[in-house]
This record gives structure tokens, C-alpha cells and sequence, in this order.
């Protein structure tokens, strides 16, 4: 039986941020109309894997995400962008899956889906925690590259790569099978084509619960969850707030003058 050459992209539907309000009696968000996308940093993992195929020339992309059915839609803007194939995770036994819980079910199905390549972008920009790609990749018991800002070599056996740090890059090689989290600068997404939106529109796209992925549900939603959130709020505005007006130099003069005023200088 010939090898599984699968390359696959972890994406999850986000709310649009410029629109996200706060419910202040409950602490939770507010997402019924509330416009939704891939989280973009995930836009940057899927156009990797894209890359990353044309490159070794075989292989198949499969974007994977977990969710609500409404994340579907997610998964066939994925398609649309290239994405050959898709998954979505989706039962009530998922619900309230915190970081850990979220990378459990996440690396139940990538076994079966037998990857080579998983791709993550660096961080959702819902929750910022940076944690399940790791996560992720320490259940499958696989080597992580974590702020990948570029792909210099890839085989089936080995990629190098750059990884992303506070004062320039380390250079890491590693062997297959792998999972990277990247950051922006790795590339630009291309736009949908065509072809990939009446691929999308076509097609089926599976809907595996815990049975489908041999997960235990003891591992899942709340129960699975050691971590929890107690409040969620938007910051209220303190203090007065004073627009300046002019030039950039009569800014600069405004700005030094309120400054020595409120005895700052």
C-alpha cells in the first residue's frame, strides 16, 4: 500500500474583531450577527501548504477544523483557496473545549488523516494563546517548528526552515512527519480562483464527531477542559481624551504643552 502524502491545515472560524462586542451581563461574546472568517493567520498556513505541494509535486491538502456546523463554511473557503479536501469536527461533546481539549480531538483526527505535514497558523486571534499548534504536536508525539517565517528545503523525509525570533532567525531542520506554526511574513495568500469556488460549492465535506476519531469524551469539551474562563469584559475608557488638530508640528507643540500641563514633562 502506497504511503498517505497528506499535508494538513488546522483553521478555525473566527469573528470578525472590528466587530466583536461584549455582552456585560453575561461576560461572553456576542457573535449572532456578528460576521465570521479563517482566522488569518491560518490564511498564511493553508497558502504554505498549497506551496509546499507544488513544490514536492504530490501530496494532498486537507483543511481540518473544529466547531459548530456553521464552521463549514470556513472549511469551503478553504477549498476555494486550493484545499483538495476537508474535515470538520463538529458535536455537543466538543463544546467548551478549552486549549488542551481543542488539541486532543484535533490530533485524534490528524492520526487518521494520516499526515506528513500539519500546518497551524501561530495564533487565533480570538483567543492569542499560541498554544494548540504545540499542543497539537506533542499528542501526536512529532517534532514542532514553532514562528516559521520561511520554508527554505522540503522533502518527504526533511524540511528547513526559519524560525522566527526576537533578534533575527534561527535556521531548523527537522524530519518528517512535522508540524509548523506560522507567522505573516512567511507569505501572501493568493485569492480564491474560479475553479476553487465550484469546487467548494460542490463539495461534500464529512462531519466526524468523537466516535469517528476513537476520542475518549472523558478528554473533551468541559470535562477535558483543566482550564477555564470566568470573565470575559471590554476595558472601559479612563480618563478624558483630547483630539489634536493642526499640522504634525502644531500636534507635536499641542502634545508637549498638555503634557507639561499635566506635569508629565
Amino acid at each position: 500500500m502506497a504511503e498517505q502524502k497528506n499535508i494538513v491545515v488546522c483553521i478555525k472560524q473566527v469573528p470578525d474583531a472590528a466587530e466583536v462586542k461584549v455582552n456585560p451581563q453575561t461576560g461572553t461574546l456576542i457573535r449572532e450577527g456578528v460576521p465570521s472568517m479563517i482566522n488569518p493567520f491560518d490564511l498564511h498556513a493553508l497558502e504554505a501548504a498549497l506551496q509546499l505541494r507544488e513544490t514536492l509535486g504530490e501530496g494532498k491538502v486537507i483543511a481540518l477544523s473544529m466547531g459548530p456546523p456553521q464552521a463549514e463554511q470556513a472549511l469551503r473557503d478553504a477549498i476555494a483557496l486550493g484545499a483538495q479536501e476537508a474535515v470538520l469536527l463538529t458535536h455537543k461533546a466538543f463544546a467548551g473545549s478549552d486549549t488542551l481539549a481543542t488539541s486532543y480531538a484535533l490530533a485524534k483526527a490528524i492520526q487518521r488523516l494520516s499526515a506528513k505535514i500539519v500546518l497551524c497558523g501561530k495564533q487565533a486571534i480570538d483567543g492569542d494563546t499560541s498554544q494548540v499548534g504545540p499542543e497539537v504536536a506533542e499528542l501526536l508525539n512529532i517534532p514542532h517548528v514553532a514562528y516559521v517565517r520561511k520554508i527554505r528545503q522540503v522533502s518527504w523525509e526533511r524540511i528547513v526552515v526559519e524560525r522566527l525570533m526576537e533578534e533575527g532567525y534561527d535556521v531548523v531542520a527537522s524530519s518528517l512527519p512535522v508540524l509548523l506554526t506560522v507567522v505573516k511574513e512567511l507569505n501572501e495568500p493568493r485569492p480564491p480562483s474560479l475553479r476553487g469556488k465550484m469546487a467548494a460549492k460542490r463539495a461534500s465535506i464529512p462531519h466526524w464527531g468523537p466516535q469517528d476519531i476513537e476520542a475518549s469524551e472523558e478528554k473533551l469539551g468541559l470535562r477535558g477542559s483543566p482550564t477555564q474562563v470566568k470573565k470575559v469584559f471590554a476595558p472601559q475608557a479612563r480618563g478624558e481624551r483630547r483630539m489634536l488638530e493642526g499640522s504634525p508640528e502644531q500636534q507635536v507643540e499641542a502634545l508637549i504643552q498638555a503634557l507639561k500641563e499635566m506635569k508629565c514633562l
